[in-house]
């Protein structure tokens, strides 16, 4: 379907004609039409499919027609990240741009006492669109001059995301503060048991538009090893012994060990840093700038830059811990092989791990080739994802426990 053929206002069909948007993504065919009947939605969709299209157009065809109160805030956009938000207000910015005074607002923290007064002010005079993280905006909110009462339309963006960094007591502080009478719209890459329980109780009878998750792109080389804990880092040498790293992400399970990580591979000469949540604003800032700028080598992160970064020349993704989640996996690879380049996924498997890899395997569909172990390195545990895993007295985790007799 293209987009001429959605009832979209013309000033919106404008400015995607001149950004060269014709065709709609099958997230945008199936949602925009549901959005425009002003239905309540959940849509599942993983980044990269044109989701943010999907919302905010209807959205911005509601503002064009000129019929929504003036100078209020008409249209609440939650993001997990500043990054996100960032991006959400670009694309904002371009689908406006015929559009006759719709403003927006972009509200995250890590910024200084000037920014805070430029968000309050978008704020107390109304900005229609408000793209916001669950805690800055909170922190306008409790200061008493924001007013969401006439909000027609409230969003939010990778639910799942913003549910995992514990935003959800945030969310229904939020919620606490709109209009009954309101379409929300909930977008997310998985549908687990706490989405739906969150759906339950801020949409209205919706509509659910499900994409399946796409499998990694063709154009990504996937690889892995089947090594021991203690020998992950001997491997990372050895892949950089005879080449150069440039544009490497290593995903890393938990920020203490991207901290340790990163400092181990500087003392080892290599040209790294660290992108995690302990770190400033203004210091993520910085370290994906200089990422992006070609002045770190190696950025080892989190799940944090999984998704809603757009970095397109990533040449290699290594997975130094097996992700837990399938669907993380497929995120975290497809940060390489963007916009028709060649990439490189590799996974480091641990023993304890082998079970996890074994069902990223079955949901992708494929078996993910095993690269041997450098010799040096010492010998290697056979991979067997199917063996039960052990608990180090040597019992199994699955075996059933006895009630104690009290």
């Amino acid at each position: 379907m293209k987009f001429e053929d959605l009832d979209l206002h013309d000033d919106v069909l404008d400015a995607l004609w001149d950004m060269h948007f014709e065709d709609c993504t099958p997230i945008q065919e199936q949602a925009i039409p549901v959005l425009l009947e002003g239905c309540d939605l959940i849509g599942v969709a993983q980044t990269g499919t044109g989701k943010t299209a999907a919302y905010l157009l209807p959205v911005l065809d509601k503002l064009a027609t000129g019929n929504l109160p003036k100078d209020a805030v008409h249209c609440i956009i939650m993001a997990p990240t500043r990054e996100l938000a960032q991006q959400i207000d670009q694309q904002m910015q371009g689908f406006s741009y015929y559009i006759d005074n719709v403003s927006s607002v972009p509200i995250y923290g890590g910024g200084d006492g000037v920014a805070f007064e430029q968000q309050k002010r978008g704020l107390t005079m109304g900005a229609d669109v408000v793209i916001a993280t669950p805690g800055r905006l909170l922190a306008h909110l409790s200061l008493g001059y924001v007013d969401l009462s006439k909000v027609s339309f409230f969003i939010l963006d990778e639910a799942d995301r913003m549910l995992d960094m514990g935003f959800y007591d945030d969310i229904m502080q939020i919620v606490s503060f709109l209009p009954k009478y309101r379409q929300t719209i909930m977008f997310s890459a998985t549908m687990p048991e706490k989405i739906q329980l969150l759906a339950k109780k801020i949409l209205n009878d919706p509509v659910e538009v499900k994409i399946a998750v796409s499998k990694p792109a063709e154009k990504i080389i996937q690889a892995a090893y089947i090594c021991h804990e203690p020998q992950k880092l001997g491997i990372i040498r050895s892949l950089f012994n005879d080449t150069k790293p440039e544009r490497v992400i290593i995903f890393a399970s938990k920020k203490v060990k991207v901290k340790e990580l990163a400092n181990a591979l500087r003392q080892k000469g290599l040209n790294a840093d660290a992108m995690h949540s302990d770190l400033e604003q203004s210091q993520r800032d910085d370290v994906m700038y200089r990422f992006k700028a070609g002045k770190i080598d190696i950025l080892v992160a989190t799940d944090i830059l999984s998704r809603g970064i757009d970095v397109d020349d990533i040449r290699l993704v290594v997975n130094y811990d097996v992700p837990f989640d399938c669907e993380d996996y497929v995120h975290r690879v497809g940060r390489t092989a963007r916009a028709n380049n060649d990439g490189l996924a590799i996974t480091f498997v641990s023993d304890d791990q082998q079970t996890e890899f074994g069902k990223i395997e079955d949901f992708i569909g494929r078996t993910i080739y095993k690269i041997p172990v450098p010799a040096e390195l010492g010998e290697t545990p056979a991979y067997n994802p199917k063996k039960k895993k052990t608990h180090p007295t040597g019992t199994s985790r699955n075996k059933s426990k006895k009630k104690a007799i009290v």
